[in-house]
């Protein structure tokens, strides 16, 4: 007997430092158990929960929206359920439930529920479709209409590839068929997006863009779709994002990340021209237009089930793919002077041109995070430099120290590695010289620093070397 107290007092001791709600009621819908996680979530004390029923604390709530009080009297378990509901003190909680019958011996003695707090997420999610629905709305006898979106001549590019994909965008503008555009993180998925629907005969329209990825699977049903009164508890008559992009376009970023039943019901959608709200038995027709995007190749996605085939399929018809910058360096410095003048009007400075040695290093650099890597390290950079130009010292030490191990990888490129190991040593000591001297713009002190070498050494080096920096 002592040996099952003990047992029972650790495992409550392990469910109170758990970073969940857990909830326990017995048969009669009484609490027995109540962790401090769920308290913080309900905004309660555990003394005003514990021995009291469900319905006294919660009072919003009723036999029949109650997900435990529902587990006690079916048996049957609840997955991933949101829920609306108020406490005693009048304050409104969003939460995603999982409840499960709690079974002695064959025989049902209760439920327990593991909550997570949506709160937040929920009030950000009906702001945000709030605001879509006010900026619709008439203002002085005119449909508003969306500002601000980027266009094609925007778009900043000397690479013939990158090109080439815009003269296919602008193409595809003219029509109203669905889009998948394909890039890594960070090569200007949305810009290009966005220039797509500015240049289309629905540029006049909304254009609403919505992560995938952002969003609780149990939410974004209702934010793409919509809601009506009663489809849940808490749930209101709201109209979801296709309803708000009717006549424009809605953006769909990383919709492999969409949970894969939520994707059959777009399909639906995109087949049937008409959506049905959450919880509702009729449907609405709606004119929108699906622009697609996503970071990962869309074939190894539909074939490790993150992407149905017949939704990728559907919004397959234009596909557009942006290469990364590592595959465009002849826009990197047309980048550059772009966002250094950015950041010169956002601080109000005078930078003028980045260094020979950043020069260099952007050159070099595989820009992992791409355009917004690049972005990034110039206002990074921008927060430290005193002069007019960017400095290697002023860039973020991951950049600097990727590019010194880059460059160093480099050396052995197009070096014989079966020499004699003095001649090996000699030609890589040259090289590393002369890479040192060209970074530098032949700066002897410089260079000096970059090798990490007294300046009288290199000095020696080179006049061994029979090398003149000064030609």
């Amino acid at each position: 007997m002592e040996e099952i107290s003990f047992t029972e007092k650790v495992l409550r001791e392990v469910l109170k430092g758990i970073d969940e709600g857990i909830h326990v009621v017995d048969a009669e819908g009484r609490t027995v158990f109540y962790n401090q996680f769920a308290a913080r979530l309900d905004g309660m004390e555990e003394g005003e929960v514990l021995g009291s029923h469900l319905l006294e604390v919660f009072p919003s709530l009723t036999p029949k929206t109650s997900t435990l009080l529902k587990v006690i009297r079916t048996g049957e378990p609840i997955y991933n359920q949101q829920q609306s509901y108020t406490n005693r003190h009048g304050k409104r909680i969003v939460t995603v439930n999982s409840t499960m019958p709690v079974l002695v011996e064959g025989r049902r003695v209760g439920a327990m529920e593991v909550s997570k707090d949506i709160t937040r997420i929920q009030e950000l999610s009906e702001k945000v479709i709030d605001l879509e629905r006010r900026m619709r709305s008439p203002v002085e006898g005119k449909r508003s209409v969306s500002r601000g979106l980027y266009r094609f001549e925007q778009i900043l590019t000397q690479s013939p590839v990158m090109k080439g994909e815009i003269h296919r965008a602008r193409r595809a503008a003219a029509t109203r068929s669905p889009v998948l555009v394909v890039g890594e993180t960070g090569t200007g998925k949305e810009l290009l997006v966005q220039s797509l629907h500015s240049a289309s005969p629905r540029g006049k329209g909304p254009f609403i863009a919505q992560n995938c990825a952002a969003i609780p699977s149990s939410l974004l049903e209702g934010i793409l779709f919509g809601t009506v009164r009663g489809a849940f508890t808490g749930a209101e008559d709201r109209p979801g994002l296709f309803e708000l992009a009717e006549g424009g376009s809605l953006f769909l970023d990383e919709i492999h990340a969409m949970p894969v039943d939520l994707q059959a019901k777009l399909l639906r959608v995109l087949e049937d021209g008409a959506v049905r709200r959450v919880g509702d038995v009729k449907t609405r027709p709606v004119d929108v237009r699906i622009l697609a995007a996503t970071n990962e190749d869309p074939e190894t996605s539909v074939k490790e089930g993150r992407l149905r085939k017949d939704l990728y399929y559907r919004i397959h018809v234009v596909r557009l793919e942006i290469p990364p910058l590592r595959e465009r360096r002849e826009d990197i410095p047309l980048l550059t002077r772009h966002f250094i003048q950015k950041y010169n009007y956002r601080f109000e400075t005078l930078v003028t041109a980045v260094s020979t040695e950043v020069e260099n290093l952007f050159a070099d650099y595989s820009w992992p995070g791409n355009v917004r890597e690049l972005e990034h390290a110039i206002e990074g950079a921008m927060n430290q430099v005193e002069g007019d130009r960017i400095e290697l010292e002023h860039l973020p030490r991951h950049l600097t120290d990727s590019g010194r191990r880059e460059g160093k990888f480099e050396l052995f490129r197009d070096m014989d590695l079966n020499l004699p190991l003095p001649l090996l040593l000699s030609r890589v000591e040259e090289e590393s010289i002369r890479r040192a001297l060209k970074t530098t713009g032949n700066n002897v002190r410089r260079a000096a620093a970059h090798l990490g070498i007294p300046r009288q050494t290199l000095q020696y080096k080179l006049r061994r070397l029979g090398l003149n920096p000064n030609r």
